[in-house]
């Protein structure tokens, strides 16, 4: 669940001279999982996307999936996944592949510079690697993680040949642990925000040294529970060797992130393993290209896409949760154990909660993007804004009596092209550069009375930490909502 709190956001740089003037990254495998001579690397690249096939290249993808074996075996599978996201536009990857030579807890950054590969240095994006490096005391750079690692730099000269222009953040994952594999996935959700051009790449092979039927019915059960977006079925079914993947880390961080991000949709491209290129089906390791997406390319709405009408009977209900949600944790510490059978209730929404007293604001959190059903965000953003809003001490019982609750239930948020898209009073508006986001609810320009300048001037300012005047960037991202707000009687 990601919270969204009303305050600055700070973005704290390590001194470049700890990791050393020379951050270029060389090549590791270069000559023998791939050639090193750079004409041969390109010609045998496009030689694999030409003999891919057909491939779905419409989807908006947002999680892919590549193996990162020596070309020769893998290169036939990976062109599947390069392929199925050319039509994107990504200014970022986030590449995660798991560390095969030195085991370590947590995971490990690069933080800045670049990868290097015959053909040519792909930069990392410095701000997002450092942003994240912050988000955890297991997030680290170690650089010995990366000294022997092939897992990352095998997808470079495939991402090289597909995009020109695009930057990378270099993880690698260690010993397998759920927590690990969460704090990730909800690092990743925090820093893409609203971002639409950010691609989670995950580096992993199959099974590893079984026969080819029972490696192909191994894999089958692991790419179900992929299809499934079953994050806890994967990740005990790979430990309990019921599956494999080398990569089962990355995997199921990548699981945990489509659901935070409401992914609903998964295409398993192509599977095959080395028993299909060598001939040998004594000991196959084998390969996938999968793609998880939301929405079509070229998907675009020319209405606006309002909130689901609510029943005046059901924000009655919504209020009320809310209300006993408060008072429970207040007096006892723990939230309210609710169960709703409510249709509408149960769908997936955002929404904030607000908490005045005597006509003060006193609390106001919300969830943007609905991770959850309707009431259960509405219980969790209730006692978030009794209990967590860092500008307020904790909601007391005493106060319990003085308080009034008002909710707004959120639309999905669109990207606009510029500000003249914005309508005061009907929209809210984020705005992000990708790491600094701010939020105003619509009714914001009610309670001020601001004109549409001083609105996202403010937004910047007082909610982004941004200069006044970020809005009016071209590389700074808007997006609207709207609202169906609420309020006891």
């Amino acid at each position: 669940m990601r919270r969204i709190a009303f305050f600055l956001m700070v973005l704290v740089v390590f001194p470049a001279q700890s990791w050393g003037e020379d951050m270029v990254k060389e090549p590791n495998v270069a000559g023998s999982f791939y050639s090193a001579n750079p004409k041969e690397l390109s010609d045998s690249i496009d030689y694999f996307k030409k003999s891919a096939g057909e491939v779905p290249a419409d989807r908006k993808v947002e999680i892919a999936i590549s193996p990162h074996a020596g070309y020769p075996y893998s290169g036939p599978v990976a062109a599947f996944t390069f392929k199925a996201i050319l039509r994107n536009h990504y200014k970022t990857v986030v590449i995660i592949a798991p560390s095969h030579f030195f085991p370590f807890e947590g995971i490990s950054i690069w933080p800045k510079g670049g990868f290097k590969t015959p053909l040519g240095v792909v930069g990392v994006d410095n701000d997002f690697a450092i942003a994240l490096l912050k988000e955890n005391p297991k997030f680290q750079y170690l650089p010995q993680v990366f000294e022997r690692e092939h897992a990352l730099e095998v997808e470079l000269p495939f991402l090289q040949k597909t995009f020109d222009h695009v930057s990378i953040v270099p993880i690698l994952m260690g010993e397998p642990d759920p927590q690990v594999c969460r704090d990730l996935a909800a690092a990743l959700d925090k820093l893409i925000g609203q971002r639409d051009d950010v691609l989670i790449l995950i580096s992993s092979d199959m099974s590893h040294y079984y026969t080819y039927d029972v490696a192909n019915r191994m894999d089958a059960d692991a790419l179900q529970a992929i299809k499934e977006i079953d994050p806890k079925k994967f990740f005990e079914g790979c430990m309990s060797r019921k599956m494999e993947m080398c990569g089962f880390a990355p995997v199921t961080t990548a699981l945990i992130y489509a659901q935070l991000r409401g992914i609903k949709h998964v295409e398993v491209l192509k599977h095959a393993n080395s028993g299909d290129t060598s001939g040998d089906k004594s000991r196959v390791v084998g390969y996938s290209s999968v793609i998880f997406y939301s929405d079509l390319l070229g998907t675009s709405k020319t209405q606006e896409e309002g909130v689901k009408a609510l029943s005046p009977g059901e924000k009655k209900e919504l209020l009320k949760i809310a209300r006993n949600s408060i008072e429970t944790f207040v007096r006892t510490g723990k939230a309210a154990d609710i169960a709703l059978k409510d249709v509408r209730l149960n769908e997936i929404e955002g929404a904030f909660v607000t908490i005045s007293k005597h006509g003060a604001l006193r609390g106001c959190i919300g969830n943007i993007i609905g991770r959850e059903p309707l009431y259960e965000t509405v219980r969790n953003m209730a006692v978030a804004a009794a209990s967590q809003d860092p500008r307020f001490p904790p909601l007391t019982a005493a106060e319990l009596k003085d308080i009034n609750l008002e909710i707004s239930v959120l639309s999905k948020p669109r990207r606009v092209k510029d500000s003249s898209e914005i309508k005061l009073s009907k929209h809210g508006v984020i705005v992000s550069d990708g790491i600094h986001q701010g939020v105003f609810l619509p009714q914001v320009a009610d309670e001020t009375g601001w004109s549409k300048e001083e609105f996202l001037s403010e937004l910047c300012s007082q909610k982004a930490g941004l200069p006044r005047d970020a809005w009016k960037d071209p590389n700074i991202s808007l997006y609207v909502f709207t609202a169906d707000v609420f309020a006891e009687k």
